[in-house]
Formats: structure tokens, C-alpha cells, sequence
């Protein structure tokens, strides 16, 4: 059987830990520089919902009296993800699986936020936290896990694909460009929701776990790229303001969404801010200002967590596998097509 509950018991065992992030009292360490002391590897997993549901209108967090209830759903899906587990029998004589298992079970899955659900949503603007308008005309993309969505190229969400008649019809992730979660700015994902702050006097580095890519940002004066220099990360510039890091990004390649699979992101403007609210908390902030793309500009708040451990490199393109038998198969297809073949049936 499959065991359902794997996020809310995570969540369970970690409940509580973010809430020492609401101490204003707190001092973040400092670096030999004087600079707040940001490194360490954290971790942004979370089952708060990036869009808020309507019937929190404008407010921002959950009350007591729900947030209790959270906690006792976290609570029972604990005992009936242990439950499961107890009656869990593996049969070696079981027959094998005749349907298309999907993508992913929950086993892999990693969305439980560390610590108490207290935010209705991560999108703080606008006011009512909901992503908003699109600017007539902003195109809208489409990928996922099941059949491919005809279109045309570029591709720029990162799961799925248009066909298969080459790598550009893919989705980034697939080709190994931008994981789904590697930002910027970081979005809470299905897995790999780690990334790893390191400082020096002038430079920070911000490296993610997805697709294993760094940010070198300048925190010093430094003139800014020709806009006809443009990089898929962007071009990241930085400074501290009192005790947050403030990190700007422009000059996107316009190959990748903007933000909620709409717009490209060539006009993007992408402020973050890293601010060290707790030993192991560092709540991170990021503004997505795309006037080609949305009719307002969006900002969210997602927390991160101190992870006991180092990330160990995401070799995507050395183990793409997938891609090359993606492109081989559907050439086999081909083959068979034009030799009256029928094709096998698949889910």
C-alpha cells in the first residue's frame, strides 16, 4: 500500500522551530568582516500555499484557534502515516504494476514546512495575497509530468515538453538548465529545497542543490552589464542594509517565466532580501517587479531553515539519461510508424 502521509509526519516531528524567528530580540552573529553571519546551508520546504486562499481575504496569518486545528491534522496524520507503516507487507511474489506508476510517490516528496504553518499564504503583495493580473498579451506556458502540451519554442517552463523532435522541446529542468526550485527566487518545490549561503568582505555566494548552480553577487560598486548581456540566472548585485542582505537581480535572458507559468522574464527586476531573524532561521523576502508580465508587482515571504549538514553536488547533465532515451525513444516510435507498425499502448 501506499503510505500517504509522509509531509504531515515530517512536519510533526519539526513543529515549533520556526516560531523562535518572531523574537525581535535577536542578534544574528557577525562575521570577521562585521557583517551579519548568514552562512550555513537552509533549507526552504514548506506546506503553505505560495497564493492565498480566498477566505483569509487580507489577513496574513492564521489565528489560535486555527492554528491548533493545523496542529492536530499534523497530529493525526502522523499516527495514520504509523499505521500504515505497521501493516505494510512487502510480497516478493506480488504481480508487477500495470499501470503507469507517475512521476514521483510521496516517499520522495519533500513539502512539509519545518516548523508551524502560521502564514496563509507566502504572497504578502498584494494585499489580499493573490498573484496578480497579467498584462494582456503576457504569454502563458504550460508543462508537467503527464502528456506532452502542444507549442512552440522556446520552452520556458521546466517540467514537461512540447515533443520530442529535439532538447528544445523539453522543459528546462529536463535539459538540465534550471531546476524547478533553483530560483531565482527560491520557491518552495518537491524536493531539494535546499540552498547554501557563503561570505566574503565583498562577494556573498548563493549556491542551490537544484541543477547545482552559484550566484556570485558583488557586494560592492561595480558597473552594471551592457542589457544586451544576459544570463539565466541574471546579474546579481548586493548590499547590506543594517542587518539584510539585499540582493538585485536583472538582465534575465527572457527564457524563462517570469513568475506562476506567465511572461518571460527579460524585463524582470528581482529583489531579495536574506535577513537572519533566529540561529536557525533566516526569513527570506524576494519582489518580482515584471511590468511586461503582471499588472503589479508580487512579494513573498518564505522562511528558511538551518540544515545540519552540506548539499553534495546535483550532477544533472553527467546523469541525464532520461533525455537521451526521451529523444531515442520517439525515434523508435518513429521508425515503427512508418513501417505499419502499431504502436504499444501506454498510460
Amino acid at each position: 500500500m501506499k503510505i500517504q502521509s509522509l509531509p504531515g509526519f515530517v512536519s510533526s516531528l519539526l513543529l515549533g522551530s520556526a516560531v523562535l524567528a518572531q523574537n525581535g530580540d535577536y542578534q544574528a552573529p557577525r562575521t570577521e568582516w562585521g557583517q551579519p553571519d548568514l552562512q550555513g546551508v537552509w533549507n526552504f520546504s514548506s506546506d503553505v500555499p505560495m497564493q492565498r486562499p480566498q477566505r483569509f481575504g487580507n489577513r496574513q496569518f492564521l489565528n489560535e484557534e486555527e492554528l491548533e486545528e493545523r496542529r492536530a491534522q499534523v497530529a493525526a496524520s502522523r499516527a495514520a502515516a504509523d499505521e500504515a507503516a505497521a501493516q505494510l507487507v512487502l510480497d516478493p511474489e506480488a504481480p508487477e504494476a500495470t499501470s503507469n506508476p507517475g512521476g514521483y510517490n510521496d516517499f520522495w516528496i519533500e513539502v512539509a514546512g519545518l516548523g508551524d504553518v502560521v502564514r496563509t499564504s507566502h504572497i504578502v503583495h498584494p494585499e489580499d495575497g493573490r498573484i496578480p493580473d497579467a498584462v494582456e498579451g503576457a504569454p502563458r506556458q504550460f508543462g508537467g509530468l503527464g502528456p506532452d502540451i502542444p507549442g512552440e519554442r522556446p520552452v520556458r517552463y521546466v517540467v514537461g515538453g512540447i515533443a520530442k523532435d529535439g532538447p528544445e522541446d523539453r522543459g528546462l529542468s529536463e535539459r538540465c538548465i534550471v531546476g524547478f526550485n533553483s530560483g531565482p527566487p527560491f520557491v518552495p518545490s518537491l524536493y531539494n529545497n535546499n540552498m547554501q549561503i557563503i561570505q566574503n568582505r565583498d562577494t556573498a555566494v548563493i549556491m542551490t542543490e537544484m541543477i547545482h548552480d552559484a550566484r556570485i553577487v558583488p557586494l560592492v560598486e561595480r558597473p552594471a552589464l551592457h542589457d544586451d548581456i544576459r544570463l539565466w540566472s541574471g546579474d546579481s548585485r548586493g548590499w547590506w542594509d543594517g542587518d539584510t542582505l539585499v540582493v538585485e537581480t536583472k538582465n534575465f535572458t527572457g527564457l524563462r517565466q517570469t513568475f506562476a507559468s506567465t511572461g518571460t522574464d527579460y524585463d524582470m527586476v528581482l529583489t531579495e532580501r536574506f535577513t537572519r531573524t533566529a540561529y536557525d532561521v533566516v526569513e527570506y523576502e524576494f519582489t518580482i517587479d515584471d511590468p511586461s508580465t503582471f499588472t503589479d508587482r508580487i512579494t513573498a515571504v518564505v522562511p528558511m531553515i538551518k540544515v545540519a549538514g552540506q548539499i553534495y553536488e546535483y550532477a544533472c547533465h553527467e546523469g541525464n539519461y532520461g533525455m537521451m532515451n526521451t529523444l531515442r525513444g520517439a525515434r523508435v516510435d518513429e521508425q515503427r510508424l512508418a513501417q505499419g507498425d502499431a504502436l504499444p499502448e501506454r498510460d
